[in-house]
């Protein structure tokens, strides 16, 4: 994709506003990283610091594929859970800093925040996995639900930020709370003696004595709810959906409000902006057909080891759209309302649902190994497009700010890439 002249002329009003209403970044983990970005070198570039948090990260992600491949929930050791959970407040710490950083050495920039976002929307898709992997959760709809709710989250966050050019952070946030809760979740994981399988525990049984699993039933009899719905055998891991979803709601509706009131201060319409909603929950959607196609007796995806290649297709097609969406905020273009990713994940699930809607054959998922080639290429394809995209970018904002993404160097005069401390002193 190449820049236009108008992409460049909004990178330059571009300006950087954020709302943090976080007790716990403000109180707490907020002395924390300001002592933690003075242990990093000057010489160490901002854009620097938040890839070598997601490659923490990354680690993770290694560690579940070494010992569970397949993904169908085998006993991981607890040290795995522990780095998991160090792992992920690492990516915290040095993503909650580069900002720090960049202002440390004047090198605050829209690139900053691109790849800021970038990098946290592969984090959001690969910790799914993993905390998923932590409860126990698995090869289930569960996991295509708690995909679809963080994707979600983060999508409706980050058009939130399109519509009223800033970044808001509320009292429960996703990047603070939401990840220290995840962290929590693999500490429990390793301590426990059940492990992962703590998680499958009532949790009214958390209450000591009996009393919460006698009130449960209580409710239960009360309401006479049906055996497979009842209080008393809700699940810990289930539960901890649940108020995701809640979560989520309560996300998109404080996201909006924040919107309408920028509209009345523009004096713009308050409705326009949903449509901005549409691309993602039409792609979701599509994904969602795709996987559904393993209930029509077609290919099997959910409850198959394919779900793995397949959250990551859908992470890295959800990064590539969400970098869109970034992209047009920093260089205030047109909302982006569809990429060429739609089309193949379209395609895909059309295919996968080829007997039940059209009584003929897949033409490419229509076997076993056809279907695990797919879809593993696909992945690649998702892959490959968004590192192309991204290349792309952060080169052509390189090229026009005068700014390195990963060294600690600037354009000086003459256009020539030198130590941005260099320039600083001239």
């Amino acid at each position: 994709m190449r820049l236009t002249k108008a992409h460049l002329a909004g990178l330059d009003q571009y300006k950087y506003s954020g709302v943090d209403k976080s007790i716990v970044s403000r109180h707490v983990l907020g002395h924390w990283w300001n002592w933690l970005v003075t242990l990093f070198p000057r010489t160490l570039a901002p854009n620097a610091i938040t890839f070598l948090g997601l490659c923490f990260v990354f680690i993770n992600v290694a560690t579940l594929l070494w010992f569970d491949i397949t993904y169908e929930g085998k006993d991981l050791p607890p040290w795995v859970y522990f780095t998991w959970a160090f792992g992920l407040f690492a990516y915290q710490s040095m993503d909650a800093i580069d900002g720090k950083q960049a202002r440390r050495l004047g090198m605050g920039s829209a690139l900053g925040e691109m790849f800021d976002h970038g990098c946290d929307a592969i984090n959001t898709s690969l910790e799914v996995i993993l905390a998923c992997h932590a409860l126990n959760l698995n090869r289930s709809w569960w996991t295509v639900a708690s995909m679809t709710a963080s994707l979600t989250n983060f999508y409706a966050s980050t058009w939130e930020e399109y519509h009223t050019g800033t970044l808001y952070l509320s009292a429960f946030s996703g990047p603070v709370e939401g990840i220290l809760m995840v962290v929590a979740i693999y500490a429990i994981t390793a301590i426990h003696p059940l492990h992962q399988r703590f998680w499958d525990l009532p949790i009214f049984s958390l209450i000591p004595g009996d009393l919460g699993l006698q009130f449960a039933t209580k409710i239960d009899t009360l309401l006479n709810l049906p055996d497979k719905y009842t209080l008393a055998t809700l699940p810990i891991n289930v539960a901890f959906m649940i108020f995701g979803a809640f979560g989520t709601a309560a996300n998109i509706i404080t996201a909006y409000w924040h919107v309408i009131a920028a509209r009345h201060r523009e004096k713009k319409p308050i409705l326009t902006p949903l449509l901005g909603l549409l691309p993602f929950g039409v792609h979701t959607a599509i994904l969602v057909m795709w996987l559904h196609s393993e209930r029509k007796n077609g290919v099997a995806l959910v409850h198959d080891a394919r779900l793995l290649p397949f959250i990551g297709y859908w992470g890295m097609a959800a990064a590539y759209q969400v970098s869109q969406l970034i992209l047009a905020h920093v260089t205030k273009s047109p909302f982006p309302y569809w990429n060429g990713m739609m089309i193949y994940s379209l395609f895909g699930a059309l295919d996968a649902n080829a007997e039940w809607l059209f009584g003929r054959e897949p033409l490419v998922q229509g076997s076993a190994i056809a279907s695990d080639v797919f879809i593993q290429m696909s992945f690649f394809v998702a892959l490959f497009n968004y590192v192309r995209f991204a290349r792309e970018i952060i080169w052509q904002i390189c090229e026009y700010t005068g700014i390195a993404c990963f060294t600690v160097r600037r354009k000086d005069a003459q256009g020539r890439w030198v130590d941005a401390n260099t320039i600083k002193k001239e």
